[in-house]
């Protein structure tokens, strides 16, 4: 159930009854050859709606907007400084509690929302809070495993194009048919949870957007599969953090 489709008497029989809100987080910014710019958002979304079908529970509207510094200079991309998201991210989910949600999951498609999100859970109650990134659903993170390895890399990955071909359709492979340098243990480790460097930088580094995922792996079952395990996921996930 979407927040923005609801009257806001049925939003308050729903308060009244318990109700813990899910809140979807993307980013806008480049997926390589073969990835649409809102990727991230679309996924997030995608999966805390069918989440939300499967326990009843309610979808505030995405936040799209984001820190992504070091995909800047690829063109679509728009990127929000990390204290001016955090500061936004806070408002929206402060916002949600003050109106009486007993608690707020975020459902997360991007590894640079992590950090600031986490900051805003440590000022909070505690409980009240809740960060699930999409891809740590455990069926559909072995399913992701097992169909591309070490190819899902680290950004425009084929995971998550997979998702958005299911939803939206497949767009022509372009630079992408051919797969990307391969990324070492200590390249992955020092750069987890999108630590990149500067813009120029990055864009000369990986030209065609891609991190080491080899996006053309990705076929429309494979998102409809991924699609399902995760929201399955993040629902017991939710249940679980509603129940407490």
């Amino acid at each position: 159930m979407q927040l923005a489709h609801m009257t806001w008497q049925a939003v308050e029989a729903r308060i009244g009854q318990g109700a813990c809100a899910m809140l979807p987080v993307g980013s806008t910014e480049q997926h390589g050859p073969m990835g649409r710019i809102g990727t991230d958002t679309i996924c997030a979304e995608a999966v805390a709606l069918r989440a939300a079908d499967l326990n009843d529970a309610i979808v505030a509207p995405a936040l799209a907007y984001t820190p992504a510094p070091f995909n800047t200079a690829f063109p679509g991309t728009v990127s929000l400084s990390e204290p001016l998201f955090e500061a936004m991210a806070a408002e929206v989910i402060d916002g949600l509690l003050a109106q009486g949600f007993r608690g707020v999951f975020v459902v997360n498609g991007h590894g640079a929302n992590l950090a600031p999100l986490r900051r805003i859970g440590e000022r909070l109650a505690e409980g009240a809070l809740e960060i699930m990134s999409w891809w740590e659903a455990p069926e559909a993170d072995a399913l992701r495993k097992s169909l591309y390895g070490d190819w899902e890399g680290m950004h425009a990955t084929p995971s998550e194009v997979a998702i958005t071909q299911a939803l939206l359709g497949v767009l022509p492979e372009g630079d992408a048919a051919a797969p990307p340098e391969r990324l070492s243990p200590e390249f992955i480790a020092a750069h987890a949870g999108d630590r990149h460097g500067p813009p120029e930088e990055h864009r000369a580094m990986f030209p065609d957007g891609r991190v080491g995922a080899h996006s053309a792996l990705a076929r429309p079952e494979h998102g409809e599969r991924l699609l399902e395990l995760a929201a399955k996921g993040v629902a017991q996930a939710f249940q679980a953090f509603s129940a407490r």
